[in-house]
């Protein structure tokens, strides 16, 4: 017994044949590469490229009894046992075909013609067939043994979740074993602990393991698209490239879906759902409506993870639980305890759903040491912090500016702007002429850009096309910055605010954009700007891409105050001497305030001496 395990190999036969023959004993790939001293990689490639699954049993048989046959006949010295194995293999090959013929009924094809059909229709080694996709009504037939194009061998796969587990924190990890136990999970957490990034492997490894599809949905294509680059990442590290762009298939027929909250492109999907950032997408009801039905099915999961936002949000009875009270008899009603605290280890609730908040803080004790929670507390104002750090909802009571409207300003950009606005192209925007407005900070903390379309007509939307928070730049960075921008976009205008460094980021620029317009803040130029932007929602005449939730606190963090001498009512952002998200808003203001109140584009220049 111990003598048949042998397998000899002469230097001089194809390595090919021999790993074809180990393959049909029944040899794992693994295992033959390390008995031939090559990659499983390699053998795979072969074993793909050679269809070594295809074919009849009783083909595969022919081909071994053809090769060792052929082997033994030109060896220069046989032996008797050389000589009996001979006439075996010779009388085998002699006997089946002789036997093939009489075996037809007079119902079946005669021997002539089934040799045809083998040689034209049925699977073999020499005449591979067209590989079929296993899932996928839309799937394509291809040319025998090209593998396909986002193939991935076992080995790379194997190695992917190996990087999974290594690169995940606690609370990923807790995550991802209530995968495996839960339907629906509807997640609260900090910014910036890796959510997004986490989905994107879970699902992705799951749709390779299970043949299922994953759907990212989220306030734009551009939004789903993170998941798509952190997905493609992945692969990049086992040398793997996938193709595809709003949809991804994978070898195995599984889809992966990138989708903004257009019900023209997310309706009639199946498949695992993930919901990014649903506390800040505009008309939940209609967003809940539009992806339950994909995750209808019971083996399928869904996944809801967000930031919050508002009391006000219509989500916020999804995730409070009351919801699912709507329309039911008093007694059974739920009231749960959706607090931080309550929630710092997970519960399933009476509605099905599994509920987990995740702060800074948990994040940091699970791992996660990427944050200075000093430095935080410092650039952000306290209930900004607690907001965006501690899975605080805010009431909106003291800000200038309606969540709901702003919420409007959300679009898909790929789609709402299509016809002009490229997203990767070097040149974005074409030759659309774009305004550019620029907030230094008064601590050179940060500093808020950003770039907008100009109204060419009197009430053109302003479309913005890209902000930007620069962190620790000095002026001359600044303004290197700003000159960068004239070769991406057809600059027409740029606004500067002159106070305190703004002063010399403006000189700079006055010496490659000579017409640069410096603004200086009082309290009635502050309140016609505030009146700008008002009249402007009222029109529906600003629009973002709906993933830039940055913009929407920048325009929530404006409030009401008092000057310093409590004689005049002025506006500021919650940062006042720290660094935040408001400094967009008053670059985005001051660059719409060069459009007059009436709306007609002919701008408005306010120079400071």
């Amino acid at each position: 017994m111990e003598k048949r395990n042998q397998v000899e190999i002469a230097a001089n036969i194809d390595p090919r044949t021999v790993a074809r023959s180990l393959y049909w004993q029944g040899w794992r790939i693994s295992a033959i590469g390390r008995h031939l001293g090559i990659k499983p990689a390699t053998v795979h490639s072969w074993k793909q490229r050679e269809n070594w699954d295809g074919g009849s049993p009783i083909q595969r048989v022919a081909a071994s009894v053809e090769a060792r046959l052929i082997q033994l006949i030109h060896l220069p010295k046989k032996s008797d046992g050389d000589y009996k194995e001979i006439r075996q293999l010779s009388g085998l090959i002699q006997g089946a075909a002789e036997k093939m013929p009489s075996e037809k009924s007079a119902a079946k094809p005669s021997a002539e013609k089934f040799i045809a059909d083998l040689t034209d229709n049925i699977p073999t080694i020499d005449n591979p067939p067209r590989e079929r996709a296993e899932r996928g009504r839309d799937a394509k037939e291809r040319p025998a043994g090209k593998p396909h194009k986002n193939f991935l061998h076992p080995d790379q796969i194997k190695r992917m979740e190996e990087i999974f587990i290594e690169q995940s924190f606690g609370y990923q990890r807790f995550w991802n074993q209530q995968y495996g136990k839960r339907r629906f999970r509807n997640l609260l957490k900090s910014r910036q602990i890796g959510a997004t990034f986490y989905f994107a492997r879970e699902a992705f490894l799951n749709s390779l393991k299970t043949g299922i599809n994953s759907i990212f949905l989220s306030a734009s294509r551009a939004q789903a698209y993170y998941f798509r680059r952190y997905i493609l990442d992945l692969a990049a590290m086992v040398d793997a490239e996938l193709k595809g762009g709003d949809v991804i298939q994978l070898h195995n027929g599984a889809e992966l879906y990138f989708l903004g909250t257009n019900s023209r492109t997310a309706q009639g999907r199946n498949g695992n759902l993930y919901v990014d950032e649903y506390f800040w997408i505009e008309d939940f009801e209609n967003l809940r409506k539009l992806a339950s039905p994909m995750a209808s099915q019971a083996h399928l999961k869904t996944t809801y993870f967000s930031t919050p936002s508002y009391e006000a949000h219509p989500a916020y009875t999804f995730w409070s639980g009351e919801f699912y009270n709507k329309n039911r008899p008093k007694n059974e009603h739920i009231s749960l305890d959706v607090s931080p605290a309550a929630l710092k280890h997970g519960r399933l609730d009476p509605d099905g759903q599994f509920r987990h908040v995740v702060t800074i803080h948990d994040a940091l004790t699970d791992g996660c040491h990427l944050f200075n929670i000093d430095d935080l507390r410092r650039e952000y104002p306290p209930h900004e912090f607690r907001q965006l750090f501690e899975c605080e909802f805010v009431a909106a009571k003291d800000g200038v500016f309606d969540f709901a409207e702003l919420q409007k300003c959300g679009v898909d950009s790929w789609d709402a702007w299509a016809d002009w606005y490229k997203s990767f192209a070097p040149k974005p925007c074409g030759d659309a002429p774009v305004w550019i407005g620029y907030d230094p900070s008064h601590t050179g903390d940060a500093a808020g850009l950003v770039v907008a379309t100009a109204p060419v007509r009197g009430r053109d939307k302003f479309c913005v096309v890209q902000k930007t928070l620069l962190q620790g730049a000095d002026f001359e960075s600044q303004a290197a910055f700003i000159r960068n921008l004239l070769s991406v976009y057809n600059v027409q205008k740029i606004v500067i605010d002159s106070n305190g460094i703004g002063v010399a980021v403006a000189d700079l620029v006055k010496k490659f954009f000579p017409g640069v317009i410096c603004m200086t803040y009082t309290p009635e130029i502050k309140g016609l700007m505030v009146l700008k932007m008002l009249n402007l929602l009222k029109n529906r005449r600003v629009e973002w891409d709906g993933g830039d939730i940055d913009m929407q606190m920048a325009f929530l963090s404006v409030r009401r105050t008092m000057t310093a001498s409590g004689r005049h009512m002025t506006y500021e952002t919650a940062r006042t001497k720290e660094a935040s998200h408001g400094d967009l808003a008053w670059a985005a203001m001051m660059l719409f305030y060069q459009e007059p109140l009436d709306g007609v584009a002919h701008g408005r220049v306010e120079i400071d001496s």
